[in-house]
């Protein structure tokens, strides 16, 4: 009897190891809007013409290393450009104020994430700065249909030369 109660209490720890598991995963996981605890740092906004599918909670990388996050992406009506808020942690504080900010795409297939290349600035980004130097997504759909696009116009105009 002693041992059937346990394994029962065995089995129930697992289970809730499990769980334990799972919801610190899913707190880990970009966009979910939960996080363990508020890291210290610095605001600073980049606009873009496209942001593709980066979503809040992304990655912000300098040189392949993580120096932040996307806290927000909003519209701006005035010159119809995505506003893209990065918070950058604390410990990154000498980043060149005329670096440039690139949406990137981790891997082949993979989400999209900011990366930001350094500047030769002797001043450096501060809270509520702007990145003025930005690279727009680049949309894996848009360039299919330009190739597309593009290999029907040649083929158009080869069908006329054959016509004359």
């Amino acid at each position: 009897m002693k041992s059937q109660r346990s394994l029962e209490i065995g089995t129930g720890l697992f289970v809730l190891l499990g769980f334990a598991a799972l919801f610190f995963l899913t707190t880990q996981l970009p966009g979910s809007g939960l996080s363990l605890g508020e890291q210290a740092g610095y605001r600073v906004t980049a606009k873009f013409d496209n942001v593709g599918d980066l979503k809040v909670g992304s990655p912000v990388s300098m040189a392949g290393v993580r120096i932040g996050r996307v806290e927000g992406i909003s519209f701006d009506p005035a010159d119809y450009r995505a506003v893209v808020s990065l918070k950058i942690e604390s410990s990154f504080d000498r980043i060149p104020d005329d670096s440039d900010a690139s949406i990137q795409t981790q891997g082949l297939l993979g989400g999209k994430y900011v990366g930001i290349g350094p500047g030769g600035s002797e001043t450096f980004l501060k809270q509520d700065s702007q990145i003025e130097f930005t690279q727009s997504a680049i949309v894996l759909e848009s360039l299919v249909n330009k190739f597309f696009a593009n290999f029907a116009s040649k083929d158009a105009g080869t069908d006329t030369a054959k016509a004359e």
